[in-house]
């Protein structure tokens, strides 16, 4: 049996379609999945090109495992995923050992491909002759082949594809020439997902797409003044032992009045939303291809928390896109003060070949100190609104839903709360691993939380 080893670098779509991959390559039979990668016979590594460290990392990393074939001729190695699709043939050039380079509209390949390399691995018994697979090609109704996942014994949270690709084409952003133009799934496959998840066990799911509050926007009706978005949220919230629903990555463009109001009438919505600034300068929004202005930011953010008050939100923002000023970052700075975030992820500029912000002229490209700089000053401000947040919740009760143990102590359970923060506390697995009840909050240190399960006897 041949044993696979996948890695995932990037968002939680691309967990999604990694755990889509693996549960193909068990079905098909003659395969295994393996955490070590000293194990595999094949090797495959799922990639992120948002920014610049996410590709290196991956070819880093596949560089150094090339060494396994030294030991195992055999090894079949593949690049799955965004920087496969935006660079191509390319990387046959820059990693010699490569066997396959499968883009975003062609993970139901995966294994197609595999078998094909291993057997004409076979044929050629081995010889130097080098046999690859390249396929970065579109393929029409790709958005519908991530579906139906496997559920383990006390999964409590799953990840449901809702669609593909993005059409904003934001300056900065390589997502739409990786990715693709939007394309959703239809609303009734979706339900049915995330039916047969809470018939399994799953108490929570979140919702996945590249703009997930733009879902079907284009594609499917508006009823009754509610977006296909707002219907999907309708039906899945009426789906029995489901208690929980997410969703990532919105966009400001996609918070009108109806997905607001869902935050009143929806209680399984969960009460945190990631909502991307990414500046607060106008003038860099405008250059972003951003269309909303930081007043219409700071006001979706009060709409949210009128609508639930105890909501939390969380943000994306560019530091050093080109062409900014300490004017244009000390916008962003107001920006943050008022919004008062639950947390920031905060990049320094990247420049992605091929995006319209790559292509303008260095003198407007700031050096890499200054986004540093920035950077760091930016994130000491949101440290110390999240730090506050956190230490008044000590002495609370929230309710959480068990994950399991701890990434970084197994001996303990991990679980969040409704606001995405992380709990940590101490209990018996095989009793609270996908179960919702309520903790009391004894501690905080960064950015997670302790406390002591409140259980009835």
């Amino acid at each position: 049996m041949h044993q696979v080893y996948i890695r995932t670098y990037g968002c939680q779509m691309n967990e999604r379609d990694s755990d889509q991959v693996a549960r193909m390559f068990v079905e098909r039979g003659g395969y295994a999945i393996t955490e070590e990668e000293s194990d595999a016979d094949v090797i495959l590594i799922n990639t992120c090109s948002v920014r610049d460290q996410a590709e290196q990392k991956a070819i880093g990393k596949m560089g150094m495992m090339g060494k396994l074939r030294r030991q195992k001729p055999h090894v079949v190695y593949g690049f799955l995923g965004c920087m496969a699709q935006s660079r191509g043939e390319e990387l046959l050039q820059t990693i010699p050992h490569l066997d396959l380079v499968a883009g975003t509209q062609k993970y139901h390949r995966v294994v197609d491909y595999v078998d094909t390399i291993l057997r004409k691995r076979l044929e050629r018994q081995m010889d130097d002759e080098r046999y690859s697979i390249v396929d970065v090609a579109e393929e029409e109704g790709s958005q519908n082949t991530i579906r139906d996942q496997e559920v383990t014994a006390g999964q409590g949270t799953a990840f449901v594809s809702i669609m593909q690709g993005c059409n904003m084409k934001c300056t900065f952003c390589i997502v739409p020439y990786t990715r693709g133009a939007e394309r959703a799934r239809p609303i009734a496959e979706i339900v049915d997902e995330c039916r047969r998840l809470a018939d399994s066990g799953v108490k929570e799911v979140t919702l996945l797409g590249q703009i997930v509050n733009r879902y079907a926007i284009k594609e499917f009706p508006t009823v009754e003044g509610k977006s296909p978005f707002v219907q999907l949220l309708d039906q899945i919230h009426a789906i029995p032992g489901l208690q929980r629903i997410r969703f990532t990555s919105p966009h400001p463009i996609g918070y009108r009045d109806d997905l607001i109001k869902a935050f009143v009438r929806l209680p399984k919505l969960c009460s945190h939303i990631h909502l991307p600034l990414q500046s607060g300068s106008e003038r860099i929004l405008k250059a972003m291809h951003r269309p909303y202005t930081p007043a219409r930011f700071l006001e979706i953010c009060e709409k949210m928390r009128t609508a639930r008050p105890d909501v939390a939100i969380t943000t994306d923002i560019i530091v050093g896109f080109p062409g900014e000023t300490e004017e244009d970052y000390a916008a962003t700075k107001e920006v943050v003060r008022q919004a008062d975030f639950a947390n920031a992820f905060i990049f320094r500029y990247s420049p992605r070949r091929g995006t319209p912000a790559a292509d303008l002229p260095d003198a407007i490209q700031l050096p890499e100190r200054v986004k540093e700089a920035r950077n760091q000053d930016l994130l000491a401000l949101v440290n110390a609104q999240a730090k506050a947040k956190y230490v008044a919740l000590v002495g609370t009760e929230a309710e959480i839903l068990c994950e399991g143990p701890s990434k970084t102590n197994a001996e303990r359970l991990t679980g969040r709360t409704s606001q995405n923060r992380i709990v940590v506390f101490d209990g018996p697995r095989e009793r609270l691993q996908g179960q919702l009840f309520n903790v009391r909050i004894t501690d905080t240190y960064g950015f997670t939380l302790f406390g002591d399960p409140v259980l009835a006897s």
